[in-house]
């Protein structure tokens, strides 16, 4: 087989030789293939077969319904050599992991408006330690332009049946989030994935706080040509995200003409959401796809792998305020109120500030909490759509005393100060929530509660500490709000109203001056991310009442 001349310039298009090549990712290393369950190749049918070079030999590529198979064309020798056995081993990817295919041509100086034909290029994902996915590429060497262009069509057709995988997006950019990095971060490794995949994009750098949510409940989402959008995407923090999360369930709800002034049974959001992280803490990205990683979340969404995840609903006197994830009450929630007040500081700072400062001043919450215990027996899809629970709702229990910290939590809040999650028992999507509360105790123990997040220990291993699985719960202040004093300089009650007790709903200050309800829905949105594995088979044991 003919090889390329070497110091030409080489880019891989699909037929719009003005377009450069994207910066050539690394070489896929073929054991990665060779060493996998390979797809039974007997019983699939063989859609084409021709010669490419592929690397430095001469292969055999088999393209079936599957995946696409080669081995090194070898000169005939001796029956029973065992090095030329191996040579002849053969090697495959499975159609699933390619997201892209392209043209390969090499321009010169001399070629200006047209180059060489040189074959294919295929665009693949692949899955790497520790949840990680990272892009890679693969080259058909092969002159013939009739050849390559019968391939071409052919992968273009497989490629085209994956309807899970999304045409076209609505980005919105958070330029706010950390340290104001995140126009760089899609810029720099989340554009250029998405144009070889050939996605649509359409991207807002919002503005102010709650751009987001006022763009998502009011304007239609119809982009290119009066094609509409198949997904959203946010790049940005946690509470940009939950931001977005919350605008689309809103969205969902007024579709469907739900009342959201107290919304009982909201019906599920309409278009998935893709998470890109760029924040300081990035839980959401994390519990979604095992690690904080820019290239693993926009292969997810490229690859079109979809999560179903639960979302908590935030209520207050029979008022609706808000969807969310995750939320803490107590330390968690002065803890950010106080760093609110220090937004001229990295997020880092005035966070860490804001723990030293809040655990300097150390005080309980007395609080009388309700909760609903976890019901394994019912099915998700009928808790979904709202169905009774027969006499169960009588089993509600309730505690009271004084709290350090509660913790309500839908998702597991994986995170790089707590790598197995703030709440590691709880998944993404199993219809519960983990509520942990750690009672009045002193300043050291709580603070080696604290620290046992950041470690393997068992960070519920405490005698103060007691957490349930659930499915509702409301918490009730029975501390005088007008007993707090506001105008004590940093003053561990104090708010921005001075009149509410504040909460932590997934990194964004909320503030409530009454009773609040939580409950969890089941699979109610849709999120782009990958199955986590498992970190440790066991369970965390907790004690509990």
């Amino acid at each position: 087989m003919p090889r390329g001349k070497r110091g030409g310039r080489v880019s891989a298009l699909e037929g719009c030789r003005e377009e450069e090549a994207p910066p050539a990712a690394d070489a896929v290393p073929s054991v990665l293939w060779a060493s996998g369950q390979q797809p039974e190749a007997a019983a699939e049918q063989i859609l084409l077969r021709g010669i490419f070079e592929i690397g430095r030999d001469s292969c055999d590529v088999v393209l079936s319904e599957r995946a696409l198979r080669w081995q090194p064309i070898q000169p005939e020798r001796p029956t029973g050599d065992s090095k030329y056995d191996f040579l002849r081993k053969e090697e495959f990817i499975e159609l699933k992991d390619i997201f892209s295919v392209k043209l390969k041509w090499r321009y010169s100086v001399k070629q200006q408006k047209s180059g060489t034909l040189l074959g294919i290029t295929l665009f693949i994902c692949l899955r790497k330690e520790q949840n990680k996915l990272k892009d890679s590429t693969l080259d058909l060497i092969n002159f013939s332009e009739d050849h390559c262009d019968i391939w071409f069509r052919q992968f273009k057709e497989i490629l085209a049946d994956f309807s899970n995988r999304p045409k076209s997006l609505k980005i919105l950019l958070n330029p706010q989030s950390h340290k104001k990095e995140a126009t760089q971060v899609y810029s720099e490794k989340v554009e250029p994935l998405l144009k070889i995949a050939g996605i649509k994009t359409d991207v807002t750098i919002t503005e102010y706080e709650g751009h987001a949510l006022s763009l998502l409940k009011e304007c239609e989402l119809q982009g290119f040509d009066g094609f509409f959008f198949s997904s959203v995407v946010c790049v940005g923090g946690d509470g940009f995200a939950s931001e977005v999360a919350h605008a689309l369930l809103l969205r969902a709800q007024k579709n469907s003409r739900v009342e959201t002034d107290l919304i009982l049974t909201p019906v599920r959001a309409q278009l998935p959401l893709g998470v890109i992280p760029a924040g300081s803490t990035n839980v959401l990205a994390h519990s979604l796809h095992g690690i904080p990683h820019v290239v693993t979340a926009t292969l997810h969404i490229i690859m079109g792998h979809i999560q179903p995840v639960d979302v908590c609903t935030f209520s207050t006197t029979g008022k609706f305020i808000r969807f969310g994830f995750s939320a803490m009450f107590g330390f968690g929630g002065r803890a950010l109120a106080l760093a609110e007040k220090y937004r001229w500081m990295s997020p880092n700072q005035r966070m860490d500030f804001a723990i030293i400062k809040t655990l300097a001043k150390l005080k309980p919450e007395d609080c009388e909490i309700s909760f609903l215990p976890f019901n394994s027996s019912q099915d998700l899809e009928e808790r979904a759509e709202g169905s009774p629970k027969s006499d169960y709702n009588d089993k509600w229990q309730m505690i009271q005393g004084r709290f350090l910290n509660v913790s309500i939590m839908a998702i597991p809040c994986l995170c790089s100060v707590a790598p197995r999650g703030l709440a590691p028992n709880t998944r993404l999507n199993n219809g519960s929530m983990a509520l942990i509360i750690a009672r009045n105790t002193s300043r050291p123990e709580f603070i080696k509660h604290l620290k046992r997040y950041t470690s393997v220990k068992n960070q519920f291993n405490f005698p103060f500490v007691e957490t349930y699985t659930v499915e509702e719960v409301k918490v009730h202040p029975r501390s005088n709000i007008s007993g707090h004093n506001p105008e004590e300089e940093d003053g561990p009650y104090e708010t921005t109203s001075g009149n509410s007790f504040p909460w932590n709903v997934d990194g964004d200050l909320m503030e409530v001056a009454s009773e609040v309800h939580v409950r969890v829905h089941p699979r109610l949105i849709n999120l782009y991310g990958g199955r986590i594995e498992e970190m440790n088979d066991s369970k965390v044991t907790c004690n509990c009442l």
